[in-house]
């Protein structure tokens, strides 16, 4: 190697595959380090990008949206590139950006959902959470669903900050919905639907939630809707009891619950049911859609790790509803080219080293990031120490892997890969075209955005309004 990697005179070039906040993290960390040159180019599948941030936080937490402001900053760098409408494994393969690129990181979270097993599970009605939320939120992906909101009751299956989410969007007011940026034909169709009581069930008990406090305090906050909560389902057994005394958030969740069990019988439009130790064991339906679940009553067993499992008693009940939306995880899917552990559902990697699945061995020059790292967990701002973490091994590797061909190093080359092969790629630019289109149709109506939902119609308000 004549010169170093990292170099004025010979750049670090990166790919990033994925563009939500993990991404962005670990553009950032590598644009902190003082004595590292690096080009990068971030891919993404859609124009737009955020992931998440854009396509999974709910419309009515704003706030948590501002975290862009940081990534807009990280993208504008000018050793920073982005290559939106452009699907890897497709438009760009694997073998292609091993030979344009010396390191890649994998920064493409969990896109599917894990299912329940359970009988009925795919009837009519029931659908994974993910779906609702991207629905909700615009994703081209989900955009088109029709969701049946015409029966009265909801179950949501989990107790995520997930499940808390899409049970208040089905019970919030449509008029507070309208002041923010939820997809408009969401919208339109919440202010038909006719769900009246959305019952939440939590396999273990409340002790073990995976909720934050703040989601769960919004529900006490909701107009027009009651928070029911049996005070039998808060008896905590001596195992959680003892749990609490190290578990801050659990303390706090388990308080907000009680203040809830408190309030008695309250008359409202709309009802939250939160109920505990209860598990679904089959969906019911009737000429292919779904009209009531049957749940099993649990009880908590101590493992042998000091964990507590839940396990069915044999009491069994059954609760009419015409919608089901499971949220018991998200899951990443397997890229075409890149080791994956089936077991894990992640990226296989240690310590954000992508592996070969055979033998467990780094293959060289290949990171991963963020929930195809380590599992779906952890909130926005985990990403962060996540990805510096990465950006550490890949600092560490620089002096033992194989640099690309001098011949591949000119950036232009992968603008011209694209181009001979049709693909309509988005620049950042591009994309605060977009950004910008959307911000005024919103503040015509009074809204954060109005967001355009589909690739091509995205495309196409990007080519009208381009300067």
């Amino acid at each position: 190697m004549s010169q170093s990697l990292g170099t004025e005179t010979r750049p670090l070039r990166v790919a990033i595959i994925g563009a939500g906040p993990a991404a962005f993290y670990a553009a950032e960390a590598l644009l902190k380090q003082p004595d590292l040159v690096c080009s990068i180019d971030i891919f993404n599948r859609f124009p737009t990008p955020f992931g998440l941030v854009r396509d999974g936080v709910a419309p009515d937490h704003q706030s948590i949206k501002s975290v862009t402001r940081i990534y807009d900053r990280i993208a504008s760098n000018p050793h920073v590139r982005y290559f939106g409408n452009v699907t890897f494994g497709t438009d760009i393969q694997h073998e292609d950006v091993k030979q344009l690129y010396d390191q890649i990181i994998y920064a493409v979270g969990a896109q599917s959902d894990r299912k329940m097993g359970i009988p009925g599970e795919d009837l009519a009605g029931s659908y994974p959470a993910t779906a609702f939320v991207g629905w909700y939120n615009g994703h081209p992906d989900y955009r088109d669903l029709e969701f049946d909101l015409t029966h009265e009751r909801a179950i949501v299956v989990g107790n995520g900050n997930v499940a808390m989410d899409v049970t208040r969007i089905l019970v919030s007011d449509p008029d507070e919905l309208a002041k923010t940026d939820i997809a408009d034909t969401a919208l339109a169709r919440l202010r038909t639907s006719n769900v009246r009581e959305v019952v939440v069930l939590g396999r273990r008990g409340p002790a073990q939630a995976a909720f934050t406090n703040a989601e769960i305090k919004e529900f006490g906050e909701l107009a027009g809707v009651a928070i029911i909560v049996d005070p039998a389902d808060l008896e905590l057994d001596q195992h959680s009891a003892a749990a609490l005394a190290d578990n801050k958030i659990a303390t706090k969740n388990v308080e907000i619950l009680r203040s809830y069990a408190t309030r008695g019988h309250q008359s409202a439009p709309r009802t939250i049911h939160m109920r505990f130790l209860t598990s679904p064991v089959e969906i019911i339906g009737e000429q292919g859609r779904v009209v009531a679940v049957r749940v099993e009553r649990n009880r908590l067993v101590l493992q042998h790790n000091g964990s507590v499992r839940a396990q069915g008693t044999g009491e069994f009940e059954t609760i009419p509803a015409g919608l089901v939306l499971r949220s018991v995880g998200y899951r990443s899917v397997p890229l075409k080219g890149v080791p994956f552990d089936e077991y894990t559902y992640t990226i296989a990697n240690v310590a954000g080293r992508v592996t070969n699945a055979v033998d467990g061995e780094p293959v060289g020059g290949e990171y991963v990031v963020g929930w195809a790292k380590r599992g779906p967990s952890g909130v926005i701002g985990t990403n962060k120490p996540d990805a510096v973490a990465t950006v550490a091994a890949m600092l560490e590797d620089l002096p033992t892997i194989t640099p690309i061909a001098d011949a591949n190093r000119d950036p232009k080359r992968v603008e011209q890969l694209l181009r001979e092969r049709g693909v309509d790629y988005v620049t950042y630019d591009d994309w605060k075209v977009l950004d910008a289109y959307e911000v005024k149709c919103g503040a015509e109506q009074g809204r954060p955005r109005i967001k355009v939902t589909s690739v091509p119609e995205m495309l196409t308000v990007i080519k009208q309004n381009r300067l």
